[in-house]
């Protein structure tokens, strides 16, 4: 109770933490008055270790609301761990959202486990759970569902803590959350947390736009050059040695001719596109980490107005890109197994060119030299990094170490590497257990690179290594990666346009990669006999204790030098895995094989932790190769952060917020959109009763049913913006009901490919126009896209056979249901105002008629049709003759098929009010049909038809017809 409310009594406008207790229990309330404390008290306590930076960002948050902008590393997640601990407490309900699962599961494990309350599977049990108080980590659709249902009592919430608030846009499922708490709820906290300040430059306003969303009116700037961080950071700053590693010259002359290329391939894509927009598109750029994350911002919504020349330059940087890294930080052997990929007739023909310039030819010629000497023998050159961190683990810190038990340290040494990801770990490993020369020869025979004949200094090498291995696996040393701390298995990928496919991973080797590589290996170094003959052999081994992610047993275990491998994030405790290896390894030496600057931070942050003298502090190498690719990756990855931020600053001293951007006065008229006010443009020349009852009617509040699926997209925010109320219910026709008559089908560009392939659509379009009258199919774009579906815009892109006759299966549906409206809408946001429109002056839906329609237990719905039998129904439609207008007239007087049969051509013309239409129907009953000539021949024609577009054309369409009418007997 303490912890509780200690921080609310510094915050006027929020609720007390607790009821007020009995007046009985008056000594029990002076006990827990007298417990009271301050935040500044607070962070006075023991057990409470912040840096100066971190209390002065607790209390920040803690005395208002607002949003951090932290720099990558310097951990706001301790800030935010202490304010979860001071409203920890059952009087307090606390909601998390937009966490990650690593997140989630870091906070879980620090706070009291009676305090954080897992999330109930059934909408009771949340309800009981909302009421027991505590914390909870909740996904934002449960959340928002419950809100709008009531089943969270919002009156009660204490606040919400948003985390990487920079994604919280106006149309998301987290700022409808936010905004429907802070209608019903003007005293608890919004709290947003964010480190990544690049996402705020992207757009225009996007600063004061995420404010506006979270509700919030401070903002606070946490840069690394912050004076308060410098004087925290500054005196605690490790030993740092940068060790310059030159690169080859093979190497370097490949990475000089892959950046000629890229240049020439920048200068050609803004030759041809001089009218848009290409900034983004650089050289520097095009070697960064982000590349394509920048590219697909600034080209995604162009992309259809850009030529095929273009699309194929785009395609070729990112390649060109991949081999950069490739060649950089990959062995030569895997590094020639991918140029040599595109050293092919096919590429070559599909490519924008570049393979036919010099510069290509130079970059093939000298990747092969790297792997075969001058006799055409095997003989691949190391990296050139590996000689240097075998200096530094053999050499350098075993001399150092010596040093430091000189001045009393007997510790054992403890390295930690840091790589960039999985694959230089798994490559590093492989390197210090079995030598240079063995990993080159089995990455030979995994890319299948011609091996041939060895040279004879390689041959040396590679025997050395291989009688090292056996003896390694005589010791029980497992060299397979581990499986415990492997990332488990992942989803399938969703659908992607074409830019996004072009520019992610979607290889099979980049699947082989993930299943193979591991993200944390640890070794340790025995020392060598000195009668031993071979010098070649490894003094690594692997430490199998890992394999249960036991870092602490692994070290308990062996008293030897001990050596661990990790990546920068994982992705079981994401950035936070770096910060957890340190805290359990302890170690005296950092290698940082690859430059990173959120790890930088992380080590920093971490060494300030301790507050050890000089001597006692970690070591830290850097290995980088100078004036090159990596190191300007390094220094624009620098530049980038240290501009976003100069932006951020810049915009907050000029911004203006208003004062009920917060949502707790009454004057914040953004969250309401009032319909009391709005009279019908007639009803002022309307009189006594006709006049009250229009106005009666414009009170009420337009109400829309959204089904439950519904909510994983924008619209149903959207739609509660314009002030229309959204009702959630799981319904089995339809996604909106606007009102009793009016049921609305959603289908994205990707959605309704799939659906008219599918046949899907059809069936959600027979069951639509039997239970409504007026059903509709809203086709809805991207407002990102361009708004076209045919010519060269959308289906172009698709030249498969399934995509292509989408156009036609549209007229098919359209004739198949003559009622069926369609509706093409550019955006969410165009179809959350046709929605308002088509709702004006209409009636209200009933959520519990539109939830028992379709289901086997749901009575006959209001609708002539539904009297009879659909099976029939829908047979009689398809009979010459029979549409919509005359098909209900037959049912009631035509009795039975039988009796229909038996009736005069003139008696079905009376039927049917048409004379024509009489003799069409009475003709397909009694006369016999034979096909004639030019039938015969369309018959034909559309035989080959079929043949030329597939089987699944629109034989799926008639399949799908089929079963539904199956389904219904």
């Amino acid at each position: 109770m303490s912890d509780a409310t200690e921080a609310q009594t510094s915050e006027t406008d929020e609720q007390p933490a607790a009821a007020p207790l009995p007046e009985s229990n008056e000594t029990l309330e002076d006990e827990e008055l007298a417990n009271l404390v301050t935040a500044e008290e607070y962070l006075m306590r023991k057990d409470v270790q912040l840096l100066e930076y971190e209390k002065q960002m607790f209390l920040d948050l803690v005395h208002a609301d607002g949003l951090l902008v932290a720099a990558k590393g310097l951990s706001y997640e301790r800030v935010l761990l202490h304010i979860l601990k001071v409203y920890s407490d059952a009087g307090n309900l606390l909601l998390v959202i937009n966490s990650s699962d690593w997140e989630e599961q870091y906070y879980k494990s620090k706070l009291d486990a009676k305090y954080v309350h897992e999330v109930a599977n059934t909408a009771t049990e949340r309800e009981r759970v909302y009421l027991e108080g505590g914390i909870q980590f909740i996904s934002t659709r449960i959340l928002v569902v419950d809100l709008l249902k009531q089943r969270i009592p919002i009156e009660l919430i204490t606040g919400i803590i948003v985390l990487r608030a920079h994604s919280i846009i106006e149309s998301c499922q987290e700022a409808f959350a936010l905004r429907l708490y802070r209608q019903r709820n003007k005293t608890g906290f919004i709290k947003a947390f964010s480190s990544s300040p690049e996402a705020f430059t992207i757009g225009y306003s996007h600063i004061e736009r995420t404010m506006r969303n979270l509700f919030v009116k401070q903002l606070y700037i946490w840069p690394r050059f912050h004076a308060t961080v410098r004087a925290a950071l500054h005196p605690w700053q490790a030993q740092t040695i940068e060790l310059h590693v030159p690169l080859s010259e093979r190497v370097s002359s490949i990475q000089t001719h892959i950046l000629d290329i890229m240049n020439f391939l920048v200068r050609e894509i803004k030759r041809i596109n001089r009218t848009v927009d290409m900034e983004a598109v650089t050289v520097e750029n095009c070697v960064t980490k982000k590349f394509h994350k920048i590219l697909q911002a600034q080209l995604d919504c162009i992309w259809h107005q850009l030529n095929s020349q273009t699309k194929l330059i785009v395609a070729d940087l990112k390649i060109l890109r991949s081999l950069m890294i490739s060649t950089m930080y990959h062995d030569a052997v895997s590094s020639y197994a991918l140029i040599k990929r595109y050293r092919s007739t096919e590429y070559a023909i599909s490519n924008s060119g570049w393979t036919l310039m010099d510069a290509a030819e130079q970059i093939f010629v000298l990747s092969k030299q790297r792997v075969y000497n001058g006799q055409n023998e095997f003989e691949p050159e190391p990296c050139p990094k590996w000689q240097a961190l075998s200096e530094l683990l053999t050499q350098d810190i075993p001399g150092d170490m010596s040093r430091r038990r000189g001045a009393g340290h007997l510790d054992p040494p403890k390295v930690l590497i840091l790589c960039q990801d999985a694959r230089a770990c798994y490559q590093l490993k492989q390197y210090l257990t079995q030598g240079s020369a063995r990993y080159l020869l089995q990455q030979a025979l995994r890319h299948e690179v011609l091996v041939g004949k060895l040279s004879d200094e390689f041959a040396k090498q590679s025997q050395g290594a291989a009688m090292a291995e056996p003896a390694a696996k005589a010791d029980g040393v497992k060299l397979e990666p581990n499986t415990a701390a492997a990332a488990p298995p992942a989803a399938a990928p969703p659908a992607l346009d074409e830019l996004s496919q072009l520019l992610s991973e979607t290889d099979a080797e980049a699947q082989l990669q993930q299943q193979l590589f591991e993200e944390s290996y640890m070794l340790t170094m025995t020392q060598a006999a000195p009668s031993d003959p071979d010098p070649n052999a490894s003094i690594f081994e692997i430490i199998p204790e890992l394999e249960q992610f036991d870092v602490s047993a692994a070290l308990a275990a062996h008293r030897q030098p001990c050596i661990c491998l990790q990546t920068f994030k994982t992705e079981r405790e994401g950035s936070m895995a770096l910060e957890h290896m340190l805290e359990q390894l302890q170690p005296h030496y950092v290698i940082m094989y690859n430059t990173n600057v959120t790890a930088i931070r992380q080590l920093e942050v971490f060494e300030a932790r301790r507050r050890l003298p000089p001597d006692d502090r970690m070591k830290i190498y850097f290995l980088i190769h100078a004036r090159t690719v990596e190191e300007q990756s390094y220094l624009t990855s620098l530049r980038r952060e240290k501009s976003a931020f100069e932006l951020i600053i810049e915009t907050k001293s000029k911004m203006v917020i208003p004062e009920y951007q917060d949502g707790k006065t009454d004057e914040a008229f953004v969250l309401y959109k009032s319909y009391e006010d709005e009279e019908p443009t007639n009803a002022q020349t309307r009189q006594g009763a006709a006049t009250g009852v229009a106005l009666a009617s414009a009170r009420i509040t337009p109400k829309i049913i959204v089904d439950m699926r519904e909510f994983r997209s924008d619209l149903p925010c959207l739609i509660h913006r314009r002030g229309l109320e959204v009702v959630p219910v799981t319904i089995t026709i339809g996604d909106y009901i606007l009102t009793p008559e009016m049921c609305v089908e959603r289908k994205s560009i990707s959605d309704l490919i799939g659906s008219l392939n599918s046949g899907r659509l059809y069936n959600q379009c027979v069951q639509m126009q039997r239970y409504y009258a007026k059903p509709i199919l809203l086709i809805e774009f991207d407002q990102n896209r361009p708004f076209h579906l045919q010519g060269k815009f959308m289906l172009s892109q698709q030249t498969t056979a399934t995509n292509a006759d989408i156009m036609q299966k549209l007229q098919l549906l359209t004739l198949h249901f003559p009622r069926l409206r369609l509706i093409w809408s550019p955006s969410p946001y165009a179809t959350a105002q046709l929605f308002e429109e088509l709702k004006l002056g209409k009636e209200q839906p009933d959520a519990q008629v539109a939830a028992a329609l379709g289901s086997d237990e749901a009575g006959p719905a209001p609708g002539e049709q539904l009297q009879y039998n659909n099976a029939i129904h829908d047979f009689l439609l398809r009979l010459p003759g029979v549409h919509t207008r005359n098909v209900h007239g037959l049912m009631r007087k035509g009795g039975s098929l039988r009796q229909l049969l038996q009736l005069s051509q003139t008696e079905l013309a009376e039927l049917l009010q048409s004379q024509e239409s009489g003799k069409l129907l009475w003709d397909i009953l009694h006369v016999a049909h034979l096909p004639e000539k030019d039938e015969v021949a369309g018959s034909s024609a559309l035989l080959a038809a079929s043949k030329q577009f597939g089987s699944g054309s629109h034989n799926r369409f008639r399949k799908a017809a089929s079963e539904a009418r199956r389904g219904r007997r």
